[in-house]
């Protein structure tokens, strides 16, 4: 991915509005960030633990979206997986809402995925990462097809709030 600046990240929107996007917070270390390793980039907003956002390049166009999370992410003994990068977790993963864009966002439709807490998927994916023990069930497809196998769950995941 290419390394994205603040005005790129908040015209990037999709799904909320123009002065929402103006007013959420974007990381200030987006010089230090690991950019040729993502497929995406996510963060939490520190101001508001249940907000996350989630910024992409699918088709030569970038596209962000807003994120509610349901709650506090599970910390049980059971596992769950993130439905982007199909890494296990106990705990760390939660689903998060995203408003479809436009009027049906408008009127309360929404879209979920359970997504990795951290939002750091492009990073497990690349064992850049641990999740712990069995996180990453071995797997006989090379990264490349691991990485594009993420990217097109994202795209997936994507299309659906757009539509």
């Amino acid at each position: 991915m290419k390394p994205l600046t603040d005005k790129e990240i908040r015209t990037a929107f999709v799904n909320c509005s123009k002065g929402a996007a103006k007013r959420l917070t974007v990381p200030h270390d987006l010089a230090d960030r690991p950019w040729d390793d993502l497929d995406y980039f996510g963060w939490r907003d520190p101001q508001a633990p249940d907000r996350a956002y989630l910024v992409t390049v699918l088709g030569g166009r970038t596209t962000a979206l807003a994120l509610r999370t349901t709650g506090v992410a599970s910390r049980q003994a059971r596992r769950s997986m993130c439905s982007i990068c199909l890494t296990t977790h106990s705990g760390g993963v939660s689903l998060m809402v995203a408003p479809k864009a436009g009027r049906a966002g408008q009127q309360g439709d929404s879209v979920g995925v359970y997504l990795c807490d951290d939002l750091a998927c492009s990073l497990y994916v690349r064992g850049k990462r641990e999740a712990g023990a069995g996180a990453r069930l071995h797997e006989t497809i090379t990264l490349e097809e691991k990485i594009g196998r993420t990217v097109a769950n994202l795209a997936a995941f994507v299309e659906r709030v757009i539509a």
